[in-house]
């Protein structure tokens, strides 16, 4: 067979099918329904708050695991099964991004400012380039980088991990950091110290 017929005999196929069927046709090209982009979020189960031990955890006491397979963040009293926060996260997409083991709270900024991602801005501040990486994206002319808001954040190592408020889609899609809910970040900051024992797990 002429290969070169090939796309005219499949051409003719399609066409012949579509005409003798209508109905398969227009289920075929019918438009569909575009949706929210909120609805591709999954939805986590919301943070739990344990108010009794509201007035018995202190900095001094707390300690903060975090499963990376369960996209959940515990603060608990140190010693004890006694949970505090019990709230959805958003980690590492990358395997390894955020890493496991043993750590403990570094440094507290409530303010902090991303060294690596944000954005790139005119002189007065507006955006020019969102969502930029410093590893890879170079300033247009006139620019300056502005370092992305990583409010309330608890750093666990030097190489830039750490906990701070941010989007939670539903599933893993940070670059390393553990992401927290906006209002769940500040109860954390304020129950954490530097020293804070903080356990990442699988």
């Amino acid at each position: 067979m002429n290969l070169n017929r090939i796309p005219l005999v499949l051409s003719l196929a399609v066409f012949a099918l579509l005409a003798l069927a209508p109905d398969a046709s227009a289920q075929l090209f019918k438009p569909r329904k575009v949706k929210r982009p909120g609805a591709y979020i999954s939805k986590q189960p919301p943070a739990k708050i344990d108010r009794g031990l509201e007035s018995q955890i202190n900095p001094e006491n707390s300690t903060v695991v975090v499963s990376l397979s369960q996209q959940r963040a515990f603060l608990k009293i140190r010693g004890t099964d006694s949970v505090y926060i019990d709230t959805p996260i958003s980690s590492g997409k990358r395997a390894g991004s955020t890493p496991t083991g043993n750590f403990t709270v570094l440094e507290k900024d409530a303010d902090h400012r991303s060294s690596i991602y944000g954005d790139f801005v005119d002189r007065r501040g507006r955006v020019v380039r969102s969502g930029v990486s410093l590893k890879v994206d170079s300033a247009p002319a006139g620019t300056r980088y502005l370092g992305a808001p990583m409010k309330f954040f608890c750093r666990i190592t030097w190489s830039g991990v750490g906990m701070h408020v941010g989007i939670l889609p539903g599933y893993p899609a940070s670059h390393g950091c553990i992401r927290l809910p906006s209002d769940i970040a500040p109860l954390i900051y304020q129950k954490v110290k530097i020293g804070t024992p903080v356990t990442v797990i699988q």
